[in-house]
């Protein structure tokens, strides 16, 4: 386990960071764009040596602090037997629809169907070296589902007036799956699971507290105490209290906007706070972008280091695919060299 991400998990004051990006193992990276040239997503998903090589190859190349499992938050969606491709982003030759939420899938055809990701998984933490960190993920429920019923491009989702099949699907089908999944890479040695939600922005504010969030709450969070890091574009989460956040048991949190971190940082709390330099900054050039980077690490550095204990050094979204491989780089090296001199 790599200390400092170990430190940040548990709230240790330290003076320099851990550093990871969602999607760090992506199109962005050469590695990855060598791999593909020879295999298809789904091959380097589905085949856990490749899966490995793929999730380790940043890990070389930056030396990131933590390595994230290599694999898509869609694959669960094959239980409910959708034909599931990438060309190069998902398809599906017909959505979910009433008879999908009377299946009945059993928790071993869930562990068998899946089985890819925890022995991708294991094979991810015998190459890493023994000072580097491994995550798992999973796709939140509702994002997971708008996929799966052709909504993920609507704007909003009124729930829980649509259809009563989706509700349906959603607590007592794709839960109950996800519950499993997060089981299944934890005991393959995940130290945490991410939860990334992005989609349950289409969801009222109202609709997302009282209701989902409550089944997240109940059936994931409390039954994963402090093994679980939620990401959501939904406002409504970020703008509860901190003792609301608090009461779900979470590891952490993952920030979705570029606004100063300091404020989030600066409050008593019991889970780490990840984010959140922007990634439209890491597309910029390097004059540009290290201009920005000034501003952002002028935020975080007059913090003490008690202050900012619990933070994780990242994005505020994955890392786009036209991003330069040098400002990566320079990020990761201009982080830990800024907070070395406290």
């Amino acid at each position: 386990m790599n200390e400092k991400f170990h430190n940040a998990l548990k709230n240790i004051p330290q003076d320099v960071p851990p550093i990871w990006f969602m999607r760090q193992a992506g199109r962005y990276h050469s590695h990855y764009q060598n791999l593909r040239k020879k295999h298809t997503f789904e091959e380097l998903c589905k085949n856990p040596n490749l899966a490995a090589e793929v999730a380790c190859g940043p890990i070389r190349d930056f030396d990131y602090d933590v390595a994230i499992l290599f694999s898509d938050i869609l694959f669960p969606l094959e239980l409910l037997d959708l034909d599931l491709k990438y060309n190069p982003g998902p398809t599906f030759t017909a959505f979910l629809s009433t008879n999908h939420a009377e299946k009945i899938i059993s928790d071993d055809l869930i562990r068998e169907k899946l089985s890819f990701q925890p022995e991708a998984l294991k094979l991810t933490r015998a190459a890493l070296e023994d000072n580097k960190s491994l995550v798992g993920f999973i796709g939140g429920p509702w994002t997971v589902l708008s996929y799966g019923l052709g909504l993920k491009n609507n704007k909003s989702i009124d729930m829980p007036n649509e259809a009563t099949f989706i509700e349906k699907l959603l607590y007592d089908t794709i839960i109950p799956i996800l519950k499993i999944n997060i089981q299944m890479q934890l005991d393959a040695g995940a130290e945490i699971v991410y939860v990334f939600d992005t989609n349950s922005t289409q969801l009222s504010s109202n609709y997302f507290l009282d209701t989902y969030l409550e089944h997240l709450r109940i059936e994931l969070f409390h039954n994963f105490k402090n093994k679980l890091a939620y990401f959501s574009k939904n406002e409504a989460f970020y703008n509860q209290p901190h003792s609301e956040i608090s009461k779900l048991n979470l590891s952490g949190i993952v920030i979705p906007d570029d606004k100063p971190i300091k404020d989030r940082l600066m409050v008593t709390r019991d889970y780490f706070i990840q984010g959140n330099f922007s990634p439209k900054s890491m597309l910029k050039s390097k004059e540009e972008y290290k201009k920005d980077l000034k501003i952002f690490l002028s935020n975080t550095k007059p913090l003490t280091e008690n202050d900012r204990s619990g933070w994780i050094c990242s994005l505020s979204h994955g890392v786009l695919p036209k991003t330069p491989e040098e400002n990566v780089r320079d990020f990761i090296t201009s982080v830990r060299k800024e907070f070395a001199q406290d």
